[in-house]
């Protein structure tokens, strides 16, 4: 292939003559012309003085100037994959539609901009984000372009889901689940499902709403639901896997959830001739186990792992030196802190409003290490003492955990199952990408839980569109460097594709929009990406 010669092509076929910039080559023997914009309104000399001033002669700077500039390459490839992975169809049969556009560019808009719907809305003066997704309107009203079509949205939702799970899940399919927590700021009064509980970001205080997120085994999120806040994990999973079987149609399936997750009392309510649990053991439950001498610690071992079949579950025994070494030495932390505390408070003369034993059980719960200290006696003679026996205990299980599951080990061996468990990192790293690193599910502009609710969906339905891009682009990524020399993020790739903008340019008083030629760089990316621009 010879290189491009670009050109002004001048058409005087038609009553007003016009120009067309386009390159042209030879490809296999024969000229090839790429039309890149039409100049129209002209007359001919000002055509030919463009014509022109591509063939090298001067025109003066005066008569080419750039209007305006936005970015275009970022939404413009974010919006297309959305459409190549049928997610437009999935939200609506009829994509056309003006709400299903502005959802669109809302989860479009997700990936590149984040923010608020308000801050989206008035982006038209440096993105081309609205146009992209077929709403050319001079202004984007926030109400009935964002909020009306998250309400249209939002009743699509089941549905939509639907979609994606009959898309990527098959019957007997292994399938992952979990749940986080978002935190608020500021006055929720009239909500009901911002609540107080257990906060994973470990922010006190603050009031949040908790999101679970159904996957498949390489990732892809198919279904997210929003709860109260001070729902607990474990309560969720019965009604997540009936909707599994009676919402999405998935009557086999083989249920992968966090340590502790799956409770006794629940496993035992779970029909298992047509689903199959693939779960973790608390420490409590270890060391049950231990008591009743169907595992022996001494099984554990770093390099190989021990599988134990009891009644129809196996459990696998597997121990990892460095969990073990972080768990004991934050336990030694931790000890050492109590300590310092307790005996400041035990040899305190001052007198509080708070007896000596509620502030040595404000210490112990603020540690969480009550389970290793020892009180005797009371008031002024109150002392405490470490219970050396119940640390030892503790220690022998640092780095010790034991994945158990259901499926028959003809169907699913013991390393298999083990790393079908520690597949649930996806699902961690999806909710990292939700959470903080690209899509930033907070903070929450909503006042409302239905609105609450569709701001997660279309933050989930970003990160479908963000997974299918990074299965895209392995090849890229693969192909990085490691550690400083790494250059490639998904970051970078957005920061990169924003790059190509759409520029207004006045040419000889000519107005005419063209987009910037991608360099090497951003064609790599756009061919990965199956991308044309």
């Amino acid at each position: 292939m010879s290189s491009k010669s670009y050109h002004i092509e001048i058409q005087t076929h038609r009553k007003n003559p016009y120009g067309l910039l386009r390159n042209s080559y030879r490809k296999n023997g024969k000229t090839v012309h790429d039309t890149i914009c039409r100049f129209s309104g002209l007359t001919m000399d000002q055509l030919r003085a463009m014509q022109a001033a591509m063939q090298g002669k001067t025109v003066m700077k005066e008569e080419f100037k750039i209007i305006s500039s936005r970015e275009f390459g970022a939404s413009f490839t974010c919006a297309s994959v959305l459409r190549e992975i049928g997610l437009d169809k999935a939200i609506y049969s009829r994509p056309a539609e003006t709400w299903v556009r502005d959802c669109i560019a809302m989860i479009t808009g997700r990936l590149v901009y984040a923010g608020s719907k308000l801050s989206l809305s008035n982006c038209n003066s440096f993105s081309a984000l609205w146009g992209i997704c077929g709403i050319n309107d001079d202004y984007i009203d926030v109400g009935t372009h964002c909020y009306n079509s998250m309400d249209r949205l939002l009743e699509r939702q089941e549905k939509i889901q639907k979609s994606l799970v009959n898309k990527h899940l098959k019957n007997g399919i292994l399938v992952l689940y979990d749940i986080t927590s978002s935190y608020f700021e500021g006055e929720y009064e009239d909500s009901e499902i911002v609540k107080f509980g257990y906060n994973r970001d470990k922010k006190k205080g603050h009031k949040q709403i908790v999101i679970s997120l159904l996957c498949n085994k390489e990732g892809c999120p198919l279904a997210v639901e929003v709860f109260e806040g001070n729902t607990k994990d474990e309560t969720t999973v019965l009604n997540k896997i009936n909707d599994i079987k009676n919402k999405y149609g998935i009557e086999k399936i083989v249920f992968v959830g966090d340590r502790g997750m799956v409770t006794s009392a629940q496993y035992e309510k779970i029909d298992h001739n047509t689903i199959k649990v693939i779960s973790a053991l608390t420490h409590n439950n270890i060391k049950t186990l231990c008591e009743k001498d169907v595992i022996q610690l001494s099984l554990f071992d770093e390099r190989n792992i021990v599988e134990i079949i009891d009644g129809d579950i196996r459990y696998s025994l597997c121990k990892n030196p460095f969990v073990q070494e972080k768990e004991s030495r934050t336990r030694l932390a931790l000890l050492g802190k109590t300590k310092v505390e307790l005996d400041k408070i035990i040899e305190s003369t001052r007198k509080s409003k708070y007896s000596k034993e509620v502030r040595v059980g404000k210490v112990v719960n603020k540690y969480s290490m009550g389970k290793f200290v020892k009180l005797e006696g009371s008031g002024d003679d109150l002392k405490w003492s470490f219970d050396k026996e119940q640390i030892e205990q503790e220690q022998v299980l640092d780095g010790c955990y034991i994945i158990y599951t259901d499926v028959p080990v003809e169907d699913m061996t013991t390393l298999e199952t083990v790393e079908n468990y520690k597949n649930l990192m996806k699902v961690e790293q999806a909710f990292r990408n939700l959470k903080t690193v690209r899509l930033e599910i907070r903070p929450m502009f909503h006042k409302t839980d239905n609105r609450i609710r569709c701001h997660v969906f279309i933050c989930m339905l970003a990160y479908y569109i963000m997974w299918h891009m990074n299965q895209k682009l392995q090849p890229l990524f693969e192909s990085d460097g490691r550690g400083k020399h790494r250059k490639y993020t998904f970051e970078y790739i957005i920061e990169c594709l924003k790059c190509i903008r759409e520029e207004k340019v006045d040419f000889c008083g000519t107005i005419s929009h063209t987009v910037t030629t991608p360099t090497v760089e951003q064609k790599e990316i756009l061919d990965l990406l199956q991308v044309k621009i």
